[in-house]
């Protein structure tokens, strides 16, 4: 059965950024079929993550393996039969050396024919500004525009991560760090490997119990990575010692890599008051306040800058986002 004229049409895409002679200078394709210059982008496939889309859809349309950072504007607008479009953008950058692990986790992508795109420029930020052909794709690159002025665009991503769904408590009779998955914890962990590619992840530090092992397992292995275990990040070391657990977050915060931590719901509320103490009123309000703070297998992405003015170390929380890889 075809999609009613009410159905929404979700795309994903990034603005693809680099600094050169000081000059902010982003990506814009040309679709000969519309005559139009614009920001790389395509539609979801079906099942999809947002995040792998614009991964995907830019490197099919310019080349470009990318890593996102934070996320810009986005848009919404009807189509000429009537359906809705809402279009999910990021900033992003090239794809370097740190960041092949992400890449090699990736599945090949294809390349759009000369029909589809027929031109790929990179352009100064005020050259893109005036070549775009539709209005509204000026307002992501505003936003990106502002981010460099103030100096928060450069981010390097901290990805919290929820372990899948486990068996339960009642019904295992083994020790509690070997509690294993279920089934659909699996396909939680399976679902994670896309959206932490997304962003670049080249370090991944988890609790050691196995149900955040077997959780980060799928990536690790496809990116070629080996997990860094910290006790603090169990349940049992955190009830004992909840501030060597913080001590932990604010390390890996600190971490200079795009990084992934997988930990238990029992131990969010010291992660996210972390967080919390190094965001910003605005983000400290968008961030997850009530239990379960983060539902099994959802992602807190957390887009970290280095705070200027202050100690080489000292960061900020600039941005943040919140995932479902799965049924997404």
């Amino acid at each position: 059965m075809s999609a009613g004229p009410t159905a929404l049409v979700r795309s994903a895409g990034a603005l693809v950024w680099r600094v050169r002679q000081g000059r902010l200078q982003v990506v814009l394709v040309h679709r000969p079929r519309y005559k139009d210059w614009s920001w790389p982008k395509g539609k979801l496939e079906a099942g999809e993550h947002v995040t792998a889309a614009a991964v995907r859809e830019v490197e099919e349309e310019t080349g470009l393996e990318i890593v996102l950072g934070r996320p810009l504007p986005g848009l919404e607008y009807e189509l000429a039969d009537g359906r809705r479009k809402r279009v999910h953008y990021w900033a992003a950058q090239v794809a370097g050396r740190p960041d092949r692990p992400a890449v090699h986790a990736r599945p090949p992508a294809a390349h759009a024919s000369k029909d589809e795109i027929d031109a790929v420029r990179w352009a100064d930020a005020d050259a893109a500004r005036k070549r775009l052909t539709r209005a509204d794709d000026r307002i992501p690159l505003d936003a990106l525009v502002a981010a460099h002025e103030a100096g928060t665009l450069d981010t390097r991503a901290v990805l919290v991560v929820r372990h899948g769904r486990a068996r339960s408590r009642s019904s295992w009779k083994g020790e509690e760090g070997t509690r294993p998955l279920t089934d659909v914890g699996r396909l939680q962990a399976g679902a994670l490997v896309p959206v932490l590619s997304a962003y670049g992840v080249a370090d991944v530090v988890t609790s050691p119990w196995l149900r955040c092992c077997a959780t980060v397992e799928p990536y690790t292995t496809a990116a070629g990575l080996t997990p860094d275990r910290r006790e603090p990040l169990t349940e049992a070391e955190h009830a004992d010692s909840p501030e060597k657990t913080a001590e932990t977050v604010a390390a890996v915060l600190r971490t200079r890599s795009d990084l992934a931590l997988c930990t238990h719901r029992p131990v969010l509320p010291t992660v996210l008051d972390v967080v919390r103490a190094h965001a910003p009123a605005a983000v400290r309000r968008r961030l997850p306040a009530e239990n379960p703070y983060l539902r099994p297998g959802q992602v807190l992405v957390c887009h970290v800058v280095r705070a200027r003015g202050g100690a080489p170390d000292e960061v900020r929380v600039e941005d943040v986002e919140l995932h479902t890889p799965l049924g997404s």
